[in-house]
């Protein structure tokens, strides 16, 4: 059955992969940016409608869907990562921006589209592996995605009397132009094109939450299972 299936952060990475992806698949996509020379660039696909709009901007998301009344499925994934080098100088500019934008867009988003979704519809929130521990650099984008794990699990219980189901995505390293900025090593990442068809294959199934790769999560769920104290003093030495 062919869906409209709406999807942010499209012009690079996961969220261009699954457009492309579910365009191949035959559905309707709408494929949300916010570059629109970038966004229409990297799609080049008559099939795909290209949306611009800022996330945290929510006029411009109000305007630029107006034309949608009904929508399938949402996969909310548009982001940022950025790291605190020096915690003694906390940047709170920083902080600012990585949350403003994994957060608050997330939220700005919601209101935009969560009229458009129907009985039966399907919502999705791309977070992050990061939150099954606390790691070193990372208290704003950690602190972000733990916002939206906490922000989907709620949805999902809250949006169940409507019919609506809510999936929470959390990748662990995937090779995007976001991650290649990294100058750390990133055990088991994977290309962009197995992470679309695990989030695909686990939205099919309609999963609450969907993490992978399978051995790198199960490895940080077995890290997560240690006392808080034991983890803090792994966690400085590798620091």
């Amino acid at each position: 059955m062919t869906q409209t299936i709406l999807i942010t952060g499209a012009s690079s990475g996961i969220g261009l992969q699954l457009a492309k992806d579910y365009a191949n698949q035959g559905h309707k996509v709408i494929a949300c940016g916010r570059d629109k020379q970038k966004l229409e660039t990297a799609l080049d696909d008559n099939r795909i409608d290209a949306v611009v709009f800022d996330i945290q901007d929510g006029a411009s998301i109000e305007s630029a869907l107006s034309a949608y009344d009904s929508l399938d499925l949402v996969i909310l994934n548009a982001g940022t990562c950025e790291y605190i080098d020096d915690a003694k100088k906390f940047d709170a500019q920083l902080f600012k921006r990585v949350i403003d934008t994994n957060v608050l867009g997330t939220g700005y988003c919601l209101s935009a589209v969560l009229p458009k979704l129907q009985r039966g519809s399907h919502l999705a929130i791309v977070s992050s592996t990061v939150t099954f521990l606390p790691l070193t650099r990372s208290e704003a984008y950690g602190a972000s995605k733990a916002a939206l794990d906490y922000l989907a699990r709620t949805l999902a219980i809250d949006l169940a009397e409507f019919g609506i189901d809510v999936s929470l995505v959390r990748p662990g390293f995937v090779e995007t132009p976001l991650t290649d900025k990294n100058t750390f090593k990133m055990p088991g990442r994977i290309s962009v094109q197995r992470a679309s068809e695990m989030i695909r294959q686990g939205l099919h199934k309609r999963k609450k939450i969907i993490n992978f790769p399978f051995v790198f999560q199960a490895i940080m769920r077995l890290l997560a299972l240690l006392p808080n104290a034991v983890w803090h003093r792994i966690a400085v030495r590798m620091n």
